[in-house]
């Protein structure tokens, strides 16, 4: 098989059509590089270039040849540029896990931020619950989770990127929602929508410790996974809910989301999460995205609560 640098001396020599002229602009002399042509046409088993004293032509192979060796050198030239760039982490892909409840929020803007920052890195985004995200971590099926924790500490690298409070969600028609902000005694005595144990089970048991401190003992009518559904049934009147912060950003009607009031609160936590001996080089770049992401996030709901308004 022909070699990279036959094909540049040979493309050189058609494009000047002199041997002279093509020896000096590859920087060698000219018998060096006849040779290279001539184990190019044996290799071919064709004539490529027609020569005499004075002029130098190309053959009909030579001419259907020229336009492929181009091809195939600039190929050679992307491939090249293509390893550079993925090894400096400014192309390549990712697989990202996250859970149903971050993209209310969250993975937006960090998939946002990447596609600004890093415009040919392929991002495959997978939705999953934070168990499963944890194998998956650990199979090398996904690069970076967004997660509930726990989180296991065994060859794993982690850092908090969110840590929203739970609001309350109330029907519009119900007297509590006339309320700035509701007391967490006031929906003890509600029919109260609550996490399916398993496939909601982080918010499940947030929620459980939760009303063991302050010593309540809701009324469950109903046990849901998704905040969404969660909210469609709170607008159909079937009961209260907690629910975190984001699900303001899905801005459902019907449903008046209002802050509890709470002694102390412990906020729901979503985490970045990679496996710490993962060598895709784009797993530290993103994680700075996200710490500075996380940070801007931070200050701005930070901002919004010093504002004091009452959330509609």
């Amino acid at each position: 098989m022909f070699e990279l640098s036959q094909l540049r001396c040979f493309v050189a020599v058609a494009e000047e059509l002199h041997f002279g002229r093509a020896a000096i602009r590859l920087n060698m002399t000219q018998p060096p590089l006849s040779r290279q042509i001539q184990i190019l046409e044996r290799i071919l088993d064709v004539v490529l270039l027609e020569r005499s004293n004075r002029t130098v032509k190309l053959t009909p192979a030579g001419q259907s040849f020229l336009a492929e060796a181009r091809r195939l050198l600039k190929l050679a030239e992307s491939a090249a540029l293509l390893a550079k760039r993925v090894a400096n982490g400014k192309a390549g892909s990712l697989n990202i896990g996250f859970t149903a409840t971050s993209a209310y929020s969250y993975v937006p803007e960090l998939v946002a931020a990447c596609r600004r920052e890093l415009p040919d890195v392929e991002i495959s985004l997978k939705e999953m619950v934070s168990g499963d995200q944890l194998k998956r971590l650990d199979s090398g099926e996904i690069d970076i989770g967004l997660l509930r924790p726990p989180i296991p500490r065994n060859g794993l690298s982690a850092f908090r990127v969110t840590a929203e409070p739970l609001i309350a969600a109330v029907n519009t028609g119900h007297p509590l929602a006339r309320r700035e902000t509701i007391a967490i005694v006031d929906l003890a005595a509600e029919p109260f929508i609550m996490y399916a144990p398993y496939e909601a089970r982080y918010f499940h048991d947030l929620l459980v410790e939760l009303f063991s401190r302050t010593g309540l003992v809701p009324n469950y009518v109903q046990h849901l996974a998704q905040i969404h559904s969660i909210l469609a049934m709170v607008h159909s009147g079937v009961g209260v809910a907690l629910v975190p912060q984001a699900a303001l950003n899905l801005h459902f009607n019907g449903v008046a989301l209002r802050p509890i009031d709470l002694p102390r609160q412990r906020p729901a936590e979503l985490f970045f999460v990679s496996r710490e001996d993962n060598d895709n080089p784009l797993v530290p770049i993103v994680a700075a995205l996200a710490k500075g992401l996380a940070q801007d996030l931070t200050k701005t709901a930070a901002t919004i609560q010093s504002m004091d308004r009452p959330i509609q």
